[in-house]
């Protein structure tokens, strides 16, 4: 009896999937579309997780740029001198 049960379970569902039309395809976006639009979600996901800094941060930030700059400029220009003296004088014997 169950045998018989379960085989009008069976022919059932086949008739309901069989009389269930097929869903037309769904036209699929570029590869290349995809991929953008992707990169953009990622990109927007990973600025949200950034911590920003305050204005206080960005001006200590430029002030230690700033002065970096102006120590490195002044020791290379002392250097440029010291060896600009030293081909001068021993090498080209002027």
């Amino acid at each position: 009896m169950a045998e018989i049960r379960s085989g009008r379970r069976d022919r059932a569902e086949k008739e309901r999937s069989a009389s269930a039309r097929p869903q037309p395809p769904r036209p699929a976006a570029a590869p290349e579309e995809r991929k953008r639009s992707n990169f953009v979600a990622e990109s927007w996901a990973e600025l949200k997780k950034v911590e920003w800094p305050g204005q206080s941060q960005v001006i200590q930030g430029t002030i230690a740029v700033l002065i970096a700059c102006i120590v490195v400029g002044i020791f290379l220009y002392i250097n440029d001198q010291v060896w600009q003296r030293v081909v001068q004088k021993f090498l080209l014997g002027q």
